[in-house]
């Protein structure tokens, strides 16, 4: 499976993602924009660079632009989507199947929500992407999930709905069970859960949920 990396123009602890990557592998990276700055402080040399590129300082465009083998996809500053969304989109034409993406929380709230509703596409196309900072990591489900305690990224894990309503939730091997509960939009009645043992699991028949793991 094609693991990409894609590095925004967010607000990205640069101590956090050094640690990050020294124990994840990814196959290609993508610069966002201002993430371009990012890339270069942490000293990657991205395989795709997206945007309108109007935050980045001219020399850090220079020295990218000298490697030859990088690919731009350069567009206006006025246009549809989020330099986030195309960078998704480039992440799934390359055929990945995991996606995470530094740089997509914190700072402008907007873009924090914005980004968490652009994981959604990748959902239906059964990518798995998801987001991270230092406190969180972020992603959907649609269905049936498993927990494993030495792979969660903190001790808390939440679940929101993304659809008006998520039907029929069943979780097992947490503090706080449920047994075919449906909930709406409107609740917070799945936040701040926790795993009594190693693993924990959760099913449901309809929706779709944000999923957050964290830590205080």
């Amino acid at each position: 499976m094609r693991r990409c990396l894609i590095i925004t123009g967010g607000t990205i602890d640069l101590d956090f993602a050094g640690s990050f990557l020294e124990n994840e592998r990814f196959d290609k990276v993508i610069a966002v924009d201002a993430g371009l700055e990012r890339a270069a402080a942490l000293g990657l040399v991205p395989d795709l660079i997206v945007g309108d590129f109007d935050t980045v300082k001219p020399e850090i465009l220079e020295r990218y632009r000298r490697m030859e083998h990088i690919v731009w996809d350069v567009h206006q500053p006025e246009k549809d989507e989020t330099d986030t969304e195309l960078a998704l989109q480039k992440a799934q034409a390359i055929g990945s199947g995991e996606i995470a993406v530094l740089g997509a929380t914190g700072g402008r709230i907007d873009h924090m929500l914005g980004n968490i509703h652009l994981l959604f596409p990748c959902l239906q196309k059964g990518i798995h992407a998801w987001l991270a900072d230092p406190q969180n990591r972020i992603y959907l489900i649609d269905g049936e999930h498993e927990f494993k305690r030495s792979a969660l990224w903190g001790k808390y894990i939440s679940f929101l709905p993304l659809t008006e309503q998520v039907n029929g939730i069943t979780l097992e091997g947490f503090k706080y069970p449920l047994f075919e509960k449906d909930i709406e939009i409107g609740t917070s009645l799945c936040i701040s859960n926790e795993l009594t043992g190693e693993t924990g699991r959760i099913t449901f028949t309809d929706g779709v949920l944000i999923c957050v793991e964290s830590h205080d």
